[in-house]
């Protein structure tokens, strides 16, 4: 696998990240309120989400930090 390869992937991966993790978040806000969760349940679900965000955060700066490699 070539540089190039690696760095589109790890893009993909970000965007899946990404989009999964707000479709998740969304439902689970949407069925905690259905059911009536608790805050505190509420909460493991925002902080789960927010860990979703923070990794998808580091695909995006290692695939920034290939391609700055790759163009030089």
């Amino acid at each position: 696998m070539t540089g190039r390869d690696a760095a589109s992937r790890k893009g993909r991966q970000a965007a899946i990240v990404i989009a999964a993790t707000g479709v998740l978040w969304v439902l689970a806000g949407l069925i905690g309120e259905k059911e009536g969760f608790s805050q505190q349940l509420r909460l493991v679900f925002d902080l789960a989400a927010l860990a979703g965000f923070v990794f998808a955060f580091w695909l995006i700066f290692q695939y920034w930090r290939e391609r700055q490699q790759n163009q030089g």
